[in-house]
C-alpha cells in the first residue's frame, strides 16, 4: 500500500493504492488494484473511469479501455479515456510476486476505485488480519452504499 501525494495537472491529492490477489471459483486468481484519490482530482478520476468502462461494482467487473503499466515489477501507471488520460503514483509501487503472477496468468487487473474517506486509516502496530478485517468491512459498505466504481484493465509490461 501507499500513500503518498501524487500529482495530476499540477494539483497535489493524497492516494492510496492497495494491492490484493483475489481466489477465483473458476480459474487462476485475480490481480486487484484498488486506488482511493481524495479531493480535488477523485470527481475528474472517476469520469475517466467512467468514460472507459468502468461501472458500479458489483457483479463480475466489466472490459474496459483502462490499462495498467508495470515496469520492473511496480506499478508505474493507470492508463485511462483510451489513452489520453494517465494517473502514475509519485512512486513506482512495488508488487508481489503473487500479485505480479495473478495479473499475468489474466492477462489483466480487476481495478477498484473508491472516493475520498472510503479507506480505513492503517494502523502499522495492527496485525495483517486487523488490517485486512478493517479494509473488507469498509469495501463491502461502500460497495453496498454504490460508492466503488471497478472494471478489468488491461495489463502493459514495459521493457519485457
Amino acid at each position: 500500500m501507499s500513500d503518498p501525494m501524487e500529482h495530476h495537472g499540477g494539483v497535489p491529492a493524497p492516494v492510496r493504492w492497495v494491492f490484493v490477489v483475489r481466489e477465483a471459483a473458476f480459474g487462476p486468481p485475480f490481480a486487484e488494484a484498488l486506488l482511493e484519490v481524495g479531493p480535488p482530482l477523485y470527481e475528474q478520476l472517476a469520469g475517466d473511469a467512467v468514460d472507459s468502462g468502468f461501472v458500479l461494482a458489483a457483479g463480475e467487473p466489466p472490459a474496459t479501455t483502462a490499462e495498467v503499466r508495470l515496469r520492473a515489477g511496480a506499478l508505474v501507471g493507470l492508463v485511462l479515456v483510451g489513452g489520453r488520460r494517465t494517473w502514475e503514483p509519485a512512486e513506482p509501487a512495488v508488487l508481489s510476486p503473487g500479485w505480479l503472477a495473478a495479473a499475468d496468468a489474466r492477462g489483466g487487473v480487476v481495478m477498484v476505485l473508491a472516493p475520498p474517506a472510503t479507506l480505513p486509516p492503517t494502523d502499522p502496530r495492527a496485525s495483517a488480519e486487523t488490517l485486512k478485517a478493517a479494509f473488507s468491512t469498509a469495501l463491502e459498505a461502500a460497495r453496498e452504499r454504490g460508492r466503488l466504481l471497478h472494471g478489468m484493465a488491461a495489463l502493459t509490461v514495459e521493457g519485457a
